[in-house]
């Protein structure tokens, strides 16, 4: 299991992914970046202990993206089905990075 630290440096030294043929990852590529954005707020907290969860549900948001690429990459060939799987595990770090965010930033009791 990566550390917190190692998912987030691991992300911050990751190329984003290519959007790949297809409109199908085109709109999977689109939403990727929206998702990347959100998850972003992770950098205010680990520059400055700034904890700010994104107002929407990051993690429900990577996990349908998953599901979608799968699918996608399920059917396709070549170049597309390359695509669909860098967009999957880029979306699956992302997923990591985000989750830890949380756990990490949570109020101790």
């Amino acid at each position: 299991m990566l550390s917190f630290m190692d998912s987030y440096t691991l992300w911050r030294r990751l190329p984003f992914p290519s959007s790949g043929p297809g409109e199908g990852l085109v709109l999977t590529h689109s939403d990727l970046a929206e998702a990347d954005e959100y998850v972003t707020t992770v950098i205010r907290y680990v520059e400055r202990g700034t904890f700010k969860p994104a107002p929407v549900d990051v993690l429900a948001m990577l996990q349908e993206l998953m599901r979608r690429l799968d699918r996608l990459g399920g059917v396709a060939t070549g170049s597309e089905q390359a695509a669909a799987r860098s967009q999957h595990a880029y979306a699956a770090l992302l997923h990591l990075v985000y989750r830890q965010f949380l756990e990490e930033g949570r109020p101790r009791e």
